[in-house]
């Protein structure tokens, strides 16, 4: 192999210390997500927990709540790769794989479900809900956009994707504010407001 070549190899590999400090970068801001409303935590000591300087932490990311929202869309990203899995081996009805993909949802906002209690409870901290609201939304226009029922309503594609997606991250808002709210409550209501054509 030349050495041009295996220099641009080594150089196409991801440094290892890049990814350690993401990763520690990751964990700290939802542990201490977990622990307050995203609005209080400094960028001063998430660095300190997550073992860095506040010069690297900078580097790589522009504030806590743009790290957090980071962590949380990777994971989410992570139940839609299972979502088309799902879809690509096919045997599922249309029911079942909305079902499912409310599962998947429910799951993602139950293992972080203190670092998103502690944003329902932070009158300072819209950013995070926020950042759920354009994620289903996006995730809707794409769904519609793919959808090929015959029910699709020819209303604007924006509109009704902003519509279900309050909806559901509403939904979620209401099972993390009420203590008598189950995460089966949340599924049944989620999949029961699904419109017709969803599938």
């Amino acid at each position: 192999m030349p050495t041009g070549a295996r220099t641009r190899s080594a150089a196409e590999r991801p440094d290892p210390r890049i990814a350690r400090t993401a990763r520690a970068c990751e964990a700290a801001i939802v542990e201490l997500a977990a622990e307050r409303p995203i609005s209080q935590v400094s960028v001063a000591e998430l660095a300190d927990r997550a073992g860095v300087t506040r010069a690297t932490f900078y580097n790589h990311y522009a504030n806590p709540l743009a790290l957090l929202i980071q962590v949380l869309l990777a994971d989410l990203e992570r139940a839609h790769f299972d979502e088309e899995r799902r879809r690509a081996e096919g045997g599922y009805s249309a029911a079942e794989m909305l079902r499912l993909s409310v599962v998947d949802v429910a799951d993602h906002i139950e293992r972080f479900e203190a670092v998103y209690r502690q944003t329902v409870d932070d009158p300072a901290d819209g950013g995070v809900y926020e950042a759920l609201v354009r994620h289903f939304s996006e995730y809707a226009v794409s769904f519609i956009d793919l959808s090929a029922h015959p029910g699709l309503p020819t209303s604007n594609r924006g509109v009704i994707a902003q519509f279900l997606a309050h909806g559901f991250a509403g939904a979620i808002k209401a099972w993390l504010g009420d203590p008598s709210v189950s995460k089966d409550d949340l599924i049944d209501a989620a999949t029961a407001c699904a419109p017709v054509w969803w599938s």
